[in-house]
C-alpha cells in the first residue's frame, strides 16, 4: 500500500487496503460530514441576511411579524456565519490537516460524532430558531443566548480534547507553523469565549461593554483569524511543494497576533466613557497588527511565487485571493482605528463593508480553500472542477463589488453627517447603495451554490485523480518535515 496517500487524507478502510498503525489516518467521513453541513448553513446564512438587506429598502416588508424582524434576521445572518459556516469548515479541515501535522489520528471517532452533533444540532440550529423567538443576547458577535453559550463551551471543550492531543504527542519545537495557529486559536477561544458572552451580562455599563468590546475583535481575531491563517500557511506549501518563504517571519506573526490582538477590541469604542488610556492602547495595538500583517502576507505572498496570480488548482486560488483579502482589510482595519479617521465612519456602511470584507473575502475564502483541498483528497468524495470555477469567480465578483460599494456608501454618509444635515439626508443618500449591496447576493449565492454543486456532483475520486495528476500523492515534507520520513 502506498501509505502516503493515507497522509494525504485516504481512509484505508474506504479503499479496501490495510493500514499500518504507524501511518495517521484521517477520519475522511468527518470531513466529509463538517464540509457539507459547513455550506448548508452558509446558504441558510446568507438568506438570512439577504432578507435583511431587502428589509432596509422595504422597513414594511415583515409586516407585524415579530420573527422576521431586522434585528432577529441580522443576528441570525453573522452568528450562522461564524458557527455554521466558518466553525464547520475548520473543523472539517482541521480532520485533515491534524494527522498530516501530527502523524496521529485524532482522539476519537465517536467524540468526532458527539461534536458534530453538539456544533450543529445544540448549538447552530437551536440558536436560529430561539433568536427568530425573540431569545438573544444583545451583545455584537454574542448573540445567541446563554443556554446556547453554554453548549458552545462545550463543544470547544470537545475540540480541545478532539484535535489537541496528537500535537503534544511530539515536541513542541518541531511543529510547523499551522500546527502553533491551531494550537493557539482552540486555546484563546476557549478563554476569550467567556469573557465576551458571559462576563457582560454580570457587569452593567461601560465595563461590560468594554468586555463586550474585547469579544467584538476576538472572535475574529483569536478564533477566525487563527484558524483562516493556518490553512494559508498549510494549503500554500502543500499545493506549490515548496516550503514558506520564511519560518521567522511565520512565528514572529504568530506571536504578534496572539500579543497584540486581544488588546484591539476596544477601538469599537473610540471617544466613549471607556478610559482614555484604553481607547490609545487598542488604537496602537491596531496599528501595529497592521505591520504584523504586512509581514505574515508578504510571507504567504513569496512563499507563492511561481505559482501565478490565478493558481490552476482551485483550493490554492481561493487561498491565495483570500490572502490578498486579508492584507486590504487589516490595512482598512488599522486606519479606520485611528480617531481622525473612526470620527468619520463609524456606525457607516464603511464598516459593514469592512466587516463583509473580513468575514466574506478573507475568511471564506481561507475556509473553502481549507475545505477543497481537504475534500480532494478524499477518495470517494464527488468532485467537480467546473462548478468550482465557477464558485471562485462568482464570489470574487460578488465580494469586490459589495465591499466597493458599501465602503463609497459609507464615505457619502459621513459626509452627509459631518455637514449637519439632517440625518434622513444620509439614508435617502445610501439607498441606491443599498439596492446594489442586495443584488451582490446574486453573484454571492450563485457561488455558494456552485461550491456546493462542486463538492456534492462530478465523478468520485476526481479531485484525488487530479491530486495524482498534479502534484502527487507523497508525503508532503514542506508541512510536516520530521514526520514524513517515518510514515513514508
Amino acid at each position: 500500500m502506498n501509505d502516503a496517500s493515507i497522509i494525504d487524507g485516504i481512509d484505508p478502510p474506504m479503499i479496501e487496503q490495510p493500514a499500518r498503525d504507524s501511518s495517521p489516518v484521517i477520519e475522511s467521513w468527518l470531513v466529509y460530514a463538517h464540509g457539507l453541513a459547513a455550506i448548508v448553513t452558509l446558504l441558510i446564512s446568507v438568506g438570512f441576511g439577504v432578507l435583511a438587506s431587502i428589509e432596509l429598502l422595504i422597513p414594511d416588508l415583515a409586516g407585524n411579524t415579530p420573527w422576521l424582524t431586522w434585528g432577529r434576521l441580522r443576528y441570525d445572518h453573522t452568528q450562522g456565519v461564524i458557527f455554521g459556516w466558518l466553525g464547520n469548515a475548520f473543523f472539517a479541515f482541521l480532520y485533515h490537516a491534524v494527522p498530516v501535522l501530527t502523524g496521529k489520528r485524532v482522539t476519537s471517532v465517536r467524540l468526532g460524532q458527539w461534536l458534530f452533533g453538539l456544533w450543529n444540532f445544540a448549538v447552530v440550529a437551536p440558536g436560529w430558531i430561539l433568536v427568530l423567538a425573540g431569545f438573544s443576547q444583545p451583545l455584537e458577535w454574542a448573540e445567541f443566548p446563554l443556554v446556547i453559550d453554554a453548549f458552545v463551551m462545550v463543544a470547544l471543550i470537545l475540540a480541545l480534547i478532539q484535535f489537541l492531543p496528537p500535537f503534544f504527542s511530539r515536541q513542541l519545537e518541531d511543529l510547523y507553523v499551522s500546527s502553533w495557529y491551531i494550537i493557539g486559536g482552540l486555546v484563546f477561544t476557549l478563554l476569550a469565549y467567556p469573557m465576551g458572552n458571559f462576563v457582560p451580562e454580570l457587569i452593567p455599563g461601560a465595563r461590560g461593554a468594554a468586555f463586550s468590546g474585547l469579544w467584538i475583535h476576538d472572535a475574529i481575531g483569536l478564533f477566525v483569524t487563527p484558524l483562516a491563517v493556518a490553512i494559508l500557511y498549510y494549503v500554500i506549501p502543500a499545493a506549490t511543494r515548496r516550503p514558506i518563504f520564511s519560518h521567522f517571519l511565520s512565528m514572529l506573526g504568530f506571536w504578534l497576533l496572539f500579543f497584540l490582538y486581544p488588546l484591539n477590541g476596544t477601538h469599537h469604542y473610540i471617544f466613549s466613557v471607556i478610559p482614555m488610556g484604553a481607547q490609545i492602547g487598542a488604537i496602537t495595538a491596531s496599528t501595529l497588527l497592521g505591520v504584523d500583517v504586512i509581514l505574515v502576507v508578504a510571507n504567504l505572498l513569496l512563499s507563492l511565487r511561481g505559482a501565478g496570480w490565478f493558481p490552476r488548482d482551485i483550493a490554492l486560488r481561493f487561498v491565495a485571493t483570500g490572502t490578498v483579502f486579508y492584507l486590504i482589510v487589516s490595512i482598512q482595519g488599522s486606519v479606520q482605528a485611528q480617531m481622525s479617521v473612526n470620527q468619520s465612519v463609524h456606525f457607516s456602511d464603511w464598516v459593514v463593508g469592512h466587516s463583509h470584507l473580513a468575514m466574506l473575502g478573507f475568511a471564506t475564502f481561507a475556509a473553502a480553500g481549507g475545505v477543497i483541498h481537504a475534500w480532494q483528497r478524499i477518495p470517494w468524495a464527488r468532485y467537480n472542477a467546473q462548478m468550482l470555477e465557477w464558485a471562485y469567480w462568482l464570489l470574487v465578483a460578488g465580494v469586490v463589488i459589495m465591499v466597493s460599494d458599501l465602503t463609497i456608501a459609507g464615505l457619502v454618509e459621513a459626509r452627509l453627517w459631518q455637514s449637519a444635515a439632517p440625518w434622513m439626508d444620509s439614508v435617502r443618500a445610501a439607498r441606491p447603495y443599498w439596492i446594489i449591496r442586495t443584488l451582490t447576493f446574486i453573484p454571492i449565492g450563485a457561488g455558494f451554490v456552485a461550491l456546493l454543486a462542486g463538492l456534492i456532483t462530478g465523478d468520485r475520486g476526481a479531485g484525488l485523480r487530479n491530486v495524482q495528476e498534479e502534484l502527487g500523492l507523497e508525503p508532503v515534507s514542506e508541512i510536516a518535515p520530521r514526520f514524513a520520513p517515518e510514515v513514508a
